[in-house]
């Protein structure tokens, strides 16, 4: 075992959520080496072709993590992972914080094909595809942000990749909706924490009126801004947002997180041209957070 691979009780974990082996041709032969070998690239951020041998050929991990990236299987395994480490106790419901992170798009990153071959139209649409490939033009240079939310543990419950120059508080419905771990015994999966922290980013009238529909209690700093603006309009401006300096505390746990996945080369600077591809590196970044202990 290398620097970096998956331990025993690493495999131990993963291994039941893994597509079958053993299909016509051999497809899916030598998960655990070939998974390595992606994990391997994800940490230090080499082109493919310059894998190491011990992971067999480059082409066969390449194309193993852009199938698994098209077809949703790195999104079915994480989700797998957080059912099983809900039904140990091991998810912090108890403060969920969402944030965001840019990443610099290697040029590497760019220069996607806008229409497809002949060969790629015969495929079904990736499910995480995006028609701008989720990379922005800022001053320096192209980039592609993460939104994420994270639970106390400072592991990822749900994620989503926009271009750079995207605000976060539009972004706030659509990673919470992402939310949904499966519980033991059946039923409806889990979507909603007992509360939930942001930055000023996030203050807006939707997002406030979503959380209060859905019944989420949250600590959201209002901007200096909004406050004014409030306080101008008299009763009409509402009340003000409640607010705890002690739980807002805990938001560092989300900032954490996000330090925890960009320990990955692949992951902090963006190698992928194709949005769906670099959402698979970062949901795999996720799995292996909730894989340890």
């Amino acid at each position: 075992m290398g620097r970096g691979d998956l331990t025993n009780a690493e495999w131990a974990r993963l291994k039941p959520h893994l597509p079958s082996t053993g299909q016509r041709g051999g497809r899916w032969t030598s998960h655990r080496k070939v998974i390595n070998g992606i994990l391997f690239r994800q940490r230090t951020g080499i082109p493919w072709r310059d894998l190491p041998t011990r992971f067999g050929s480059w082409k066969t991990v390449y194309e193993r993590h852009r199938r698994w990236s098209a077809d949703g299987t790195w999104d079915r395994i994480l989700r797998a992972v957080q059912a099983d480490a809900d039904a140990e106790g091991r998810i912090d419901w108890s403060m969920v914080s969402v944030d965001s992170t840019s990443c610099r798009a290697h040029q590497h990153a760019a220069g996607a094909r806008r229409k497809g071959t002949p060969r790629s139209e015969k495929r079904t649409t990736p499910r995480q595809h995006r028609p701008d490939e989720g990379l922005g033009r800022s001053r320096g240079g192209l980039t592609c942000k993460i939104h994420l939310a994270g639970e106390g543990g400072r592991r990822p419950l749900a994620l989503l990749i926009t271009p750079g120059q995207w605000g976060d508080a539009p972004q706030l419905v659509p990673v919470l909706e992402r939310i949904r771990v499966a519980r033991p015994g059946g039923g409806h999966p889990r979507t909603r924490p007992d509360h939930l922290a942001g930055d000023k980013a996030y203050s807006s009238r939707r997002n406030r009126r979503y959380l209060r529909r859905r019944h989420i209690k949250h600590t959201i700093p209002e901007p200096r801004n909004q406050r004014v603006n409030r306080q101008r309009r008299g009763s009409k401006g509402g009340r003000p947002a409640g607010f705890d300096k002690t739980l807002y505390k805990r938001r560092n746990e989300v900032e954490r997180t996000i330090n925890r996945l960009k320990s990955s080369r692949a992951v902090a600077t963006r190698y992928d041209k194709r949005a769906y591809v670099f959402h698979g590196t970062v949901t795999l970044a996720a799995i292996r957070l909730w894989l340890r202990d």
